[in-house]
Formats: C-alpha cells, structure tokens, sequence
C-alpha cells in the first residue's frame, strides 16, 4: 500500500535522522491498536537521495512481519528508484534484530544487486527511537555473505519478474499519456460545441468521464 507523503516529506535523505523522522510521522499516524503490529515498509530513492515513496509492504501480528522479495522491489522498479531503505518497527520498543531481521536483509541485499536497486539501509523503529543497520556496520557484513546467493535458475526468474514488471510501467505510462491526449481533444471539441457521441466516437471516452471534463 502506497502511504501518503507531504510535500514536507519527500526530503532528501542525507543521514539515518531524516528518514527516521519521516517514518516516525507515519507510524504514529495509526491508531494505537495498529501500532502493536508490526509494519514493514520500503522508502524508495531517486539517485538523488529524495524520497519517491514510501510503501507498506506487510503488517502482521507481533514479532511476525513477513515480506516477499518481489513486493519488495515492485514500486521501486515502476518508480526508477536506485535505492530503497528497508524499515520495519518493533511494538515491544527493544529494537535489538533478530535472526529473522538479519535473513531478509541479507536476502534482499542478493535480489538488489540482480535487478540494481541498492538496499542502502535497514531501520528497526519505534516510536521514540531507532537502530539503523549501517551504522552498527551489518549492512557491510550482510553484504559479504554468501548464505543467500541465489542459484542461476533463481536470478534468471528474478530477471525475467524485473522485465515484466518494468515493461508494465512503460505500458501504463503510454495509457495515460495515450488518455491525457484523449482528454484534451475532448474538451476542444466540447468547446466547439460538438455533440456528445461524436466526441465518444473520436476520443473513445466514456459519456461519464466527457461529462465531467470542464470545457
């Protein structure tokens, strides 16, 4: 699920700090009931650290959050993200991670490196505080292992759902510019008065969606 930014928040990231900040407003944005679960979510970079998005990938129940690698990756290959932070909290506020913390990251730093979207740091949040995994030096030891090294079946899968996912991109991009042209010949032929059906026959709109173009 896509999480609504401000404006305010589509910062440039230049320190752990900044992203924690922006994670901290949306967390406590959820009902206390909400907050007991555990959430994991991707925060996707453009090449110039901005912010693109910020997406819930899961929310389980406690200790429990579960992410897929090809969630995780999806908005970043749509968006043309080159760097995602990985962050997921810890309602009981110890933000120590576990074993299971340590396999996915480890696992996503693999598939990262196959598609080149870079998994730039790990953050274990809690309302008040936060540990990120560079900083503690595990993303650079996550990066030297080989437990996760996919086999070449795997990354040729892992190729082949990258391509299909980027060549989806381009195929909405198009439909939308594709609509954006429809619309405005609509409203010119609106603004000339032109009838209602004709418009349907040359635009290939809806009679609703002419409708509502102001013309």
């Amino acid at each position: 699920m896509n999480i609504t930014l401000t404006r305010k928040q589509h910062i440039k990231i230049r320190t752990p700090d900044d992203a924690f900040k922006v994670m901290k407003e949306i967390l406590l944005r959820e009902d206390k009931i909400d907050r007991e679960k555990e959430h994991f979510w991707v925060m996707g970079l453009a090449p110039s650290f901005r912010i693109k998005y910020v997406e819930l990938v899961s929310l389980g129940c406690v200790g429990a959050t579960y992410a897929e690698p090809i969630n995780v990756f999806r908005f970043a290959l749509t968006k043309g993200c080159t760097r995602v932070i990985l962050i997921h909290n810890h309602p009981s506020e110890r933000l120590n991670p576990s074993e299971k913390d340590l396999d996915l990251t480890d696992r996503l730093i693999q598939v990262g490196r196959i598609i080149k979207v870079e998994v730039f740091d790990h953050l274990i949040i809690s309302t008040k505080s936060y540990l990120n995994f560079e900083a503690k030096g595990l993303m650079e030891k996550l990066g030297e292992s080989t437990k996760y090294v996919p086999s070449f079946e795997l990354i040729e899968r892992i190729r082949a759902e990258e391509k299909k996912i980027r060549e989806e991109a381009v195929r909405v991009a198009e439909k939308k510019g594709e609509k954006k042209k429809a619309i405005e010949m609509a409203k010119t032929m609106k603004q000339k008065g032109e009838p209602i059906e004709k418009i349907i026959e040359y635009t290939g709109l809806t009679r609703r969606e002419i409708e509502r173009i102001k013309s």
